[in-house]
């Protein structure tokens, strides 16, 4: 799990849109970035002005697809 603590109110709205809808968000954080399933959000009222508590579990990369080769000679046959 990855947890961070942030005082934008539109980056903590767009976090809990994600989490209501199932939809992934994206943290970039000190140069990394990190991608995953927003598993809670909590307001810190002990400290003014106010921080929220945000915690992602992070989603496995995605593995590369290797497409096949393009047909080139599909149609080849048509031309004799």
């Amino acid at each position: 799990m990855f947890t961070f603590e942030t005082a934008d109110q539109k980056e903590v709205r767009r976090f809990r849109i994600a989490q209501f809808n199932g939809r992934t968000a994206t943290v970039r954080s000190n140069g990394s970035t990190v991608t995953g399933m927003v598993r809670s959000i909590l307001e810190n009222k002990a400290r003014h002005p106010s921080v929220w508590v945000v915690t992602l579990i992070p989603s496995p990369p995605k593995a590369e697809t290797l497409h096949p080769a393009p047909r080139l000679r599909a149609f080849a046959e048509d031309r004799y």
